[in-house]
């Protein structure tokens, strides 16, 4: 098992907006997160998102095997972004 914490470099882009149940959430899914983190649960990590750093974040599973960022109301402030817009996310370190 890995030591945690465990530094990522994995950097993508992504439109907000991730479809749960029929609505669409402020959310950027993360690709092959499964695969990356070795879970299909909560993950918290060090993220930048266009550069505005976001650390302890738990990701939230999208019930499709995935996981999700979720970008709350401040953050889309800082980001000018909304949803349907792309933002760069990195994924700098894994915490749990």
């Amino acid at each position: 098992m890995t030591e945690l914490p465990q530094t990522l470099d994995r950097t993508f882009t992504a439109l907000i907006g991730v479809d749960v149940k029929g609505q669409i959430w402020d959310c950027v899914e993360v690709p092959d997160s499964a695969e990356l983190f070795g879970t299909k649960r909560s993950v918290r990590v060090d993220v930048a998102v266009d550069e505005v750093e976001i650390e302890n974040l738990g990701l939230l599973v999208t019930g499709r095997g995935g996981h999700m960022i979720s970008l709350n109301a401040k953050v889309r402030a800082r980001l000018q972004k909304g949803i349907g817009d792309e933002v760069t996310v990195r994924l700098h370190r894994r915490l749990t």
